[in-house]
Protein backbone atom coordinates (compact mmCIF):
# COMPACT_ATOMS: atom_id res chain seq x y z
CA UNK A 1 0.00 0.00 0.00
CA UNK A 2 1.38 3.40 -0.94
CA UNK A 3 2.16 5.70 1.93
CA UNK A 4 0.38 9.04 2.33
CA UNK A 5 3.55 10.90 1.41
CA UNK A 6 3.51 9.29 -2.05
CA UNK A 7 0.40 11.21 -3.06
CA UNK A 8 0.81 14.42 -5.00
CA UNK A 9 0.11 17.61 -3.07
CA UNK A 10 -2.94 19.35 -4.54
CA UNK A 11 -3.34 23.07 -3.94
CA UNK A 12 -6.91 24.11 -3.10
CA UNK A 13 -7.42 27.89 -3.37
CA UNK A 14 -9.31 29.61 -0.60
CA UNK A 15 -12.92 30.70 -1.13
CA UNK A 16 -13.29 33.57 -3.57
CA UNK A 17 -15.96 36.11 -4.53
CA UNK A 18 -14.66 36.31 -8.09
CA UNK A 19 -17.21 33.84 -9.58
CA UNK A 20 -20.14 35.72 -8.02
CA UNK A 21 -19.14 39.17 -9.28
CA UNK A 22 -18.08 37.77 -12.67
CA UNK A 23 -21.60 36.31 -13.04
CA UNK A 24 -23.12 39.72 -12.32
CA UNK A 25 -20.88 41.38 -14.88
CA UNK A 26 -21.64 38.74 -17.50
CA UNK A 27 -25.40 39.03 -16.88
CA UNK A 28 -25.39 42.82 -17.25
CA UNK A 29 -23.28 42.57 -20.42
CA UNK A 30 -25.57 40.05 -22.13
CA UNK A 31 -28.74 41.79 -20.88
CA UNK A 32 -27.50 45.15 -22.16
CA UNK A 33 -26.44 43.79 -25.55
CA UNK A 34 -29.82 42.09 -25.95
CA UNK A 35 -31.50 45.41 -25.24
CA UNK A 36 -29.29 47.17 -27.78
CA UNK A 37 -30.24 44.72 -30.54
CA UNK A 38 -33.94 44.94 -29.70
CA UNK A 39 -33.82 48.74 -29.58
CA UNK A 40 -32.10 48.86 -32.96
CA UNK A 41 -34.82 46.66 -34.45
CA UNK A 42 -37.55 48.86 -32.91
CA UNK A 43 -35.86 52.09 -33.95
CA UNK A 44 -35.62 53.26 -30.34
CA UNK A 45 -32.76 54.87 -28.43
CA UNK A 46 -30.03 52.50 -27.32
CA UNK A 47 -28.53 54.74 -24.64
CA UNK A 48 -29.82 52.88 -21.57
CA UNK A 49 -29.03 49.42 -22.92
CA UNK A 50 -25.59 50.56 -24.06
CA UNK A 51 -24.70 51.84 -20.60
CA UNK A 52 -25.93 48.59 -19.05
CA UNK A 53 -23.73 46.56 -21.39
CA UNK A 54 -20.71 48.83 -20.78
CA UNK A 55 -21.09 48.66 -17.00
CA UNK A 56 -21.40 44.89 -17.13
CA UNK A 57 -18.40 44.54 -19.41
CA UNK A 58 -16.33 46.81 -17.15
CA UNK A 59 -17.21 44.73 -14.09
CA UNK A 60 -16.47 41.48 -15.92
CA UNK A 61 -13.14 42.77 -17.25
CA UNK A 62 -11.99 43.99 -13.83
CA UNK A 63 -12.94 40.71 -12.12
CA UNK A 64 -11.25 38.59 -14.79
CA UNK A 65 -8.10 40.71 -14.53
CA UNK A 66 -7.94 40.22 -10.77
CA UNK A 67 -8.81 36.53 -11.08
CA UNK A 68 -6.11 35.73 -13.63
CA UNK A 69 -3.58 37.87 -11.74
CA UNK A 70 -4.25 35.76 -8.64
CA UNK A 71 -3.81 32.55 -10.64
CA UNK A 72 -0.48 33.82 -12.04
CA UNK A 73 0.78 34.69 -8.56
CA UNK A 74 -0.17 31.24 -7.31
CA UNK A 75 1.74 29.60 -10.16
CA UNK A 76 4.84 31.73 -9.56
CA UNK A 77 4.67 30.78 -5.89
CA UNK A 78 4.88 27.11 -6.88
CA UNK A 79 1.42 26.29 -5.54
CA UNK A 80 0.06 24.76 -8.76
CA UNK A 81 0.61 21.03 -8.88
CA UNK A 82 0.78 18.94 -12.05
CA UNK A 83 -2.77 17.75 -11.41
CA UNK A 84 -4.07 21.32 -11.16
CA UNK A 85 -2.27 22.24 -14.37
CA UNK A 86 -3.95 19.30 -16.09
CA UNK A 87 -7.28 20.67 -14.94
CA UNK A 88 -6.39 23.98 -16.65
CA UNK A 89 -5.70 22.11 -19.88
CA UNK A 90 -9.05 20.29 -19.72
CA UNK A 91 -10.84 23.51 -18.81
CA UNK A 92 -9.45 25.35 -21.83
CA UNK A 93 -10.18 22.36 -24.04
CA UNK A 94 -13.84 22.26 -23.02
CA UNK A 95 -14.11 26.04 -23.39
CA UNK A 96 -12.88 25.87 -26.99
CA UNK A 97 -15.26 22.95 -27.62
CA UNK A 98 -18.16 25.11 -26.40
CA UNK A 99 -17.02 27.82 -28.82
CA UNK A 100 -16.99 25.27 -31.64
CA UNK A 101 -20.61 24.41 -30.84
CA UNK A 102 -21.46 28.12 -30.65
CA UNK A 103 -20.27 28.78 -34.19
CA UNK A 104 -21.65 25.45 -35.41
CA UNK A 105 -25.13 26.73 -34.51
CA UNK A 106 -24.68 29.85 -36.65
CA UNK A 107 -23.15 27.95 -39.55
CA UNK A 108 -26.05 25.51 -39.25
CA UNK A 109 -28.52 28.39 -39.45
CA UNK A 110 -26.76 29.69 -42.57
CA UNK A 111 -26.90 26.24 -44.18
CA UNK A 112 -30.58 25.79 -43.29
CA UNK A 113 -31.54 29.16 -44.75
CA UNK A 114 -29.56 28.82 -47.97
CA UNK A 115 -30.18 25.17 -48.75
CA UNK A 116 -33.70 24.67 -47.39
CA UNK A 117 -35.66 27.81 -46.47
CA UNK A 118 -34.91 29.93 -49.54
CA UNK A 119 -35.68 27.11 -52.03
CA UNK A 120 -38.92 26.41 -50.15
CA UNK A 121 -39.88 30.08 -50.42
CA UNK A 122 -39.25 29.80 -54.14
CA UNK A 123 -41.74 26.94 -54.43
CA UNK A 124 -39.37 23.97 -54.43
CA UNK A 125 -40.17 20.71 -52.67
CA UNK A 126 -43.19 19.61 -50.69
CA UNK A 127 -42.86 22.58 -48.36
CA UNK A 128 -42.58 25.12 -51.18
CA UNK A 129 -44.85 28.14 -50.81
CA UNK A 130 -44.84 28.96 -54.55
CA UNK A 131 -44.34 32.60 -53.61
CA UNK A 132 -47.90 33.02 -52.32
CA UNK A 133 -46.79 34.78 -49.13
CA UNK A 134 -44.01 36.88 -50.66
CA UNK A 135 -43.69 40.16 -52.54
CA UNK A 136 -44.08 40.35 -56.33
CA UNK A 137 -41.09 39.48 -58.49
CA UNK A 138 -39.56 37.47 -55.63
CA UNK A 139 -36.65 35.28 -56.70
CA UNK A 140 -35.30 32.49 -54.55
CA UNK A 141 -31.66 33.48 -54.97
CA UNK A 142 -28.87 34.11 -52.51
CA UNK A 143 -28.18 36.67 -51.12
CA UNK A 144 -31.76 37.27 -50.05
CA UNK A 145 -32.30 40.93 -49.15
CA UNK A 146 -35.41 42.93 -48.32
CA UNK A 147 -36.47 44.66 -51.58
CA UNK A 148 -33.02 44.17 -53.11
CA UNK A 149 -31.95 46.68 -55.73
CA UNK A 150 -29.31 45.08 -57.99
CA UNK A 151 -28.38 48.50 -59.39
CA UNK A 152 -27.04 49.47 -55.96
CA UNK A 153 -24.18 47.02 -56.29
CA UNK A 154 -21.13 47.20 -58.55
CA UNK A 155 -20.56 44.87 -61.46
CA UNK A 156 -20.33 41.50 -59.67
CA UNK A 157 -17.58 40.13 -61.91
CA UNK A 158 -15.53 43.27 -62.41
CA UNK A 159 -12.06 42.40 -61.14
CA UNK A 160 -13.34 39.36 -59.23
CA UNK A 161 -12.49 35.83 -60.26
CA UNK A 162 -15.51 34.16 -58.68
CA UNK A 163 -18.22 31.91 -60.06
CA UNK A 164 -20.97 33.36 -57.86
CA UNK A 165 -21.15 36.77 -56.31
CA UNK A 166 -22.19 38.00 -52.92
CA UNK A 167 -22.58 41.63 -51.78
CA UNK A 168 -20.05 40.78 -49.09
CA UNK A 169 -17.46 41.55 -51.77
CA UNK A 170 -18.62 45.18 -51.80
CA UNK A 171 -15.44 46.20 -49.96
CA UNK A 172 -13.17 44.91 -52.71
CA UNK A 173 -10.63 42.39 -51.44
CA UNK A 174 -10.95 43.19 -47.73
CA UNK A 175 -12.22 39.69 -46.81
CA UNK A 176 -9.39 38.11 -48.80
CA UNK A 177 -6.72 40.28 -47.19
CA UNK A 178 -8.17 39.62 -43.75
CA UNK A 179 -7.88 35.90 -44.47
CA UNK A 180 -4.23 36.34 -45.40
CA UNK A 181 -3.65 38.40 -42.26
CA UNK A 182 -5.18 35.83 -39.89
CA UNK A 183 -3.42 32.86 -41.46
CA UNK A 184 -0.14 34.78 -41.29
CA UNK A 185 -0.79 35.60 -37.63
CA UNK A 186 -1.12 31.89 -36.84
CA UNK A 187 2.27 31.31 -38.45
CA UNK A 188 3.93 34.15 -36.52
CA UNK A 189 2.37 32.90 -33.29
CA UNK A 190 3.81 29.44 -33.98
CA UNK A 191 7.24 31.01 -34.49
CA UNK A 192 6.84 32.80 -31.16
CA UNK A 193 6.02 29.48 -29.48
CA UNK A 194 9.10 27.88 -31.01
CA UNK A 195 11.22 30.79 -29.76
CA UNK A 196 9.77 30.39 -26.26
CA UNK A 197 10.68 26.70 -26.16
CA UNK A 198 14.17 27.58 -27.41
CA UNK A 199 14.48 30.26 -24.68
CA UNK A 200 15.08 32.91 -27.34
CA UNK A 201 13.39 35.82 -25.55
CA UNK A 202 14.22 38.41 -28.20
CA UNK A 203 12.65 36.40 -31.01
CA UNK A 204 9.70 35.54 -28.76
CA UNK A 205 8.89 39.21 -28.15
CA UNK A 206 9.40 40.10 -31.82
CA UNK A 207 7.06 37.42 -33.15
CA UNK A 208 4.45 38.12 -30.47
CA UNK A 209 4.52 41.83 -31.36
CA UNK A 210 3.95 41.00 -35.02
CA UNK A 211 1.06 38.68 -34.13
CA UNK A 212 -0.67 41.32 -32.00
CA UNK A 213 -0.16 43.90 -34.75
CA UNK A 214 -1.78 41.60 -37.32
CA UNK A 215 -4.77 41.13 -35.03
CA UNK A 216 -5.22 44.90 -34.73
CA UNK A 217 -4.96 45.30 -38.52
CA UNK A 218 -7.64 42.64 -39.02
CA UNK A 219 -10.04 44.46 -36.70
CA UNK A 220 -9.38 47.75 -38.48
CA UNK A 221 -10.14 46.25 -41.89
CA UNK A 222 -13.30 44.60 -40.60
CA UNK A 223 -14.49 47.92 -39.17
CA UNK A 224 -13.88 49.47 -42.60
CA UNK A 225 -15.88 46.66 -44.19
CA UNK A 226 -18.81 47.36 -41.86
CA UNK A 227 -18.70 51.07 -42.68
CA UNK A 228 -18.93 50.16 -46.37
CA UNK A 229 -21.83 47.77 -45.70
CA UNK A 230 -23.92 50.22 -43.69
CA UNK A 231 -22.97 53.48 -45.37
CA UNK A 232 -22.79 52.57 -49.05
CA UNK A 233 -24.69 49.35 -49.68
CA UNK A 234 -27.50 49.31 -47.14
CA UNK A 235 -26.61 45.88 -45.79
CA UNK A 236 -27.73 45.95 -42.15
CA UNK A 237 -29.22 43.63 -39.55
CA UNK A 238 -32.65 44.71 -40.86
CA UNK A 239 -31.94 44.11 -44.56
CA UNK A 240 -33.17 40.53 -44.55
CA UNK A 241 -31.83 37.10 -43.66
CA UNK A 242 -28.60 37.75 -45.55
CA UNK A 243 -27.81 40.78 -43.40
CA UNK A 244 -28.73 38.94 -40.22
CA UNK A 245 -26.57 35.89 -40.89
CA UNK A 246 -23.71 37.99 -42.28
CA UNK A 247 -23.43 40.32 -39.30
CA UNK A 248 -24.08 37.66 -36.67
CA UNK A 249 -21.37 35.37 -38.02
CA UNK A 250 -18.78 38.02 -38.83
CA UNK A 251 -19.69 40.15 -35.81
CA UNK A 252 -19.33 37.37 -33.26
CA UNK A 253 -16.11 36.33 -34.95
CA UNK A 254 -14.87 39.92 -34.74
CA UNK A 255 -15.66 39.89 -31.02
CA UNK A 256 -13.62 36.70 -30.64
CA UNK A 257 -10.72 38.28 -32.55
CA UNK A 258 -10.93 41.28 -30.22
CA UNK A 259 -10.81 39.00 -27.20
CA UNK A 260 -7.98 36.96 -28.74
CA UNK A 261 -5.97 40.09 -29.54
CA UNK A 262 -6.37 41.23 -25.94
CA UNK A 263 -5.24 37.81 -24.69
CA UNK A 264 -2.19 37.88 -26.92
CA UNK A 265 -1.39 41.42 -25.77
CA UNK A 266 -1.41 40.20 -22.17
CA UNK A 267 0.82 37.29 -23.19
CA UNK A 268 3.19 39.74 -24.88
CA UNK A 269 3.43 41.76 -21.68
CA UNK A 270 4.11 38.59 -19.72
CA UNK A 271 6.78 37.59 -22.26
CA UNK A 272 8.47 40.95 -21.77
CA UNK A 273 8.38 40.40 -18.00
CA UNK A 274 9.88 36.92 -18.42
CA UNK A 275 7.00 34.98 -16.91
CA UNK A 276 7.23 31.92 -19.13
CA UNK A 277 9.60 28.98 -19.12
CA UNK A 278 10.06 26.29 -21.78
CA UNK A 279 8.41 23.71 -19.51
CA UNK A 280 5.85 26.00 -17.85
CA UNK A 281 3.88 28.30 -20.16
CA UNK A 282 0.32 27.04 -20.32
CA UNK A 283 -1.06 30.59 -20.25
CA UNK A 284 0.74 31.22 -23.52
CA UNK A 285 -0.42 27.91 -25.00
CA UNK A 286 -4.05 28.53 -24.01
CA UNK A 287 -4.03 31.91 -25.77
CA UNK A 288 -2.40 30.29 -28.80
CA UNK A 289 -5.04 27.54 -28.94
CA UNK A 290 -7.77 30.15 -28.83
CA UNK A 291 -6.15 32.21 -31.59
CA UNK A 292 -5.70 29.22 -33.89
CA UNK A 293 -9.35 28.30 -33.31
CA UNK A 294 -10.45 31.83 -34.25
CA UNK A 295 -8.35 31.60 -37.43
CA UNK A 296 -9.95 28.29 -38.45
CA UNK A 297 -13.42 29.78 -37.92
CA UNK A 298 -12.54 32.71 -40.19
CA UNK A 299 -11.42 30.35 -42.96
CA UNK A 300 -14.86 28.73 -42.73
CA UNK A 301 -16.50 32.16 -42.83
CA UNK A 302 -14.49 33.21 -45.86
CA UNK A 303 -15.51 30.09 -47.77
CA UNK A 304 -19.20 29.81 -46.82
CA UNK A 305 -20.15 33.47 -46.30
CA UNK A 306 -17.98 35.34 -48.82
CA UNK A 307 -17.18 32.88 -51.59
CA UNK A 308 -20.06 30.40 -51.96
Amino acid sequence: MASESSHETYYVPEQSKFPFFASIGLFLTVFGLGGVLNDISAGASVTGSTWTALIGFTILSFILFQWFATTIRENHAGLNSAQLKRSYVWGMGWFIFSEVMFFAAFFGALFYVRQLSVPWLGGEGDKGSAGEFLWPQFQAAWPLLVNPDPSAYPNPHEGLNVTSWSPAFFAGYLPFWNTVILITSSVTLHFAHVALKAENRKRLIQWMSVTVGLGVIFLGLQALEYVEAYGHYGITLDSGIYGSTFFLLTGFHGFHVTLGTFMLTVMLIRCIKGHFKPNDHFGFEAAAWYWHFVDVVWVGLFIFVYCL
